[in-house]
């Protein structure tokens, strides 16, 4: 008696689909050129899961009758939610436009036409953003006017943190499309 194997199934079903789409499609909307890394969702589903527990407990306070306890909860729970979200917002995002680069509160861009060139180099960089420093390599960018930027990635940074390889894949992509568009300068 033949069994179906459902990866099979969904190998037919893929292929009916049509190819996926490549990568150069739809390069005006903004995309982070590599995945974040284990340590940045870690952090995040550590704060998602207090979350929950907050809101168990604001859902308990409201059974008990307080009102303004729930609501303080909840609230909480709100802000670590948003916490979590924007901690995995925060990387190198790429588009036709321009480079963004987001941090926990703040989110800068330039566009091509202010970068004169993203390189990587060797230099101290922080160990997952604390104070203390390393030797490492990170990527930095050099803007029209000669001034050079802080590294907007570092290969010790929380996405790139023991994967060498992915940081290189990554800072080779952010320098592809820097090449990609900016003007060759005289």
């Amino acid at each position: 008696m033949p069994l179906t194997i459902l990866t099979a199934d969904r190998e037919f079903d893929d292929a009916a689909a049509g190819p996926p789409p490549l990568p150069h499609e739809g390069r005006e909307q903004w995309r982070r050129p590599y995945r974040p890394g284990p340590w940045r969702v870690g952090l995040a589903a550590v704060f998602l899961l207090l979350a929950s527990f907050v809101l168990l407990s604001a859902m308990v306070i409201a059974m008990a009758g307080s009102a303004a306890g729930a609501a303080t909860c909840v609230a909480i729970a709100a802000v670590m939610i948003t916490g979590a979200l924007r901690l995995l917002r925060m990387g190198v995002w790429v588009s036709q436009h321009g480079l963004r680069h987001t941090s926990f509160l703040s989110t800068s861009t330039l566009r091509w036409s202010q970068v004169a060139s993203v390189r990587t180099r060797q230099q101290p960089v922080k160990l997952l953003g604390l104070p203390r420093t390393v030797q490492g390599q990170a990527l930095v960018i050099t803007t029209t006017r000669g001034a050079v930027l802080r590294a907007l990635v570092t290969d010790h940074n929380s996405d790139f943190l023991g994967r060498k390889p992915a940081f290189d894949r990554a800072a080779d992509a952010v320098e592809a499309w820097a090449a990609e568009h900016t003007a060759p300068r005289p």
